[in-house]
């Protein structure tokens, strides 16, 4: 079982599924700044006392703000989904004529990612692909914000992992070519790491980053994901017969 595991991360090329997991990076990169700062932050900040992220020295800031519980949270929410999605494609696959199916989610993919460095395009989404979230998980993650311990942070990010959101989305689709359950949660796993940068830097520097830091990473973030948007139409144009 394990020989077949480590096969399948071979599904898309002795280099394609690094080359995956880079590319689901620099949208989890560019998305962190002009998506999750802005979606996410209050989470966040939430979960720091008023004051905490100033007080200490650096490195005693920098350990508040770094939450590592709750991202630890949000990396296996985040895996455990890029795994359903990478072991359901691959599923797929197994049936004779449907070896088309990878190539095909990478492109859309790539489509996705690209429509999340043009805003007044995403603006247009179907409302499916808006974030909200629904008053079911509202009602439990409430009480995790009222005692923000390391468990219920954990338990916070877990949660959250599952809100609806569009640049998700296209990175689930990319990770489901993958061509398999570990593969996807490995894509998956490159993803959610990139977001985690600016999410630090809400919680270390609060409104500062909002004001000082985001409106130049914004500029940046269009590049990001036009580099993810190759990367992937690469990796599909490699795929087809």
């Amino acid at each position: 079982m394990i020989a077949s595991c480590l096969h399948a991360l071979d599904t898309l090329g002795a280099d394609g599924l690094p080359a995956l997991v880079a590319a689901l990076f620099l949208a989890g990169l560019a998305g962190g700044v002009s998506h999750c700062a802005a979606m996410c932050g209050p989470f966040v900040l939430a979960q720091i006392a008023p004051g905490e992220s100033l007080a200490g020295g650096r490195l005693a800031r920098l350990s508040g703000a770094m939450l590592l519980p709750y991202h630890l949270g949000r990396a296996l929410g985040y895996a455990l989904l890029g795994g359903v999605a990478g072991g359901f494609a691959a599923g797929l696959t197994l049936v004779p004529g449907l070896a088309w199916v990878p190539p095909v989610l990478l492109v859309l993919a790539a489509l996705m990612m690209a429509t999340q460095a043009m805003p007044p395009l995403a603006a247009r989404l179907p409302a499916w692909q808006q974030w909200s979230m629904p008053g079911a998980l509202r009602r439990r993650v409430a009480p995790l914000l009222d005692r923000p311990r390391a468990r219920h942070s954990f338990v916070l990010g877990l949660l959250l992992s599952a809100l609806p959101c569009g640049l998700l989305y296209g990175a689930l689709v990319g990770a489901a070519a993958s061509g398999s359950a570990l593969a996807g949660a490995l894509a998956m796993a490159g993803f959610v790491a990139g977001t985690v940068p600016a999410l630090v830097g809400v919680a270390l520097l609060g409104r500062l980053f909002r004001r000082r830091t985001e409106p130049v990473l914004r500029r940046l973030a269009p590049v990001l994901y036009g580099v993810n948007t190759l990367v992937l139409l690469g990796l599909a144009f490699r795929m087809m017969p």
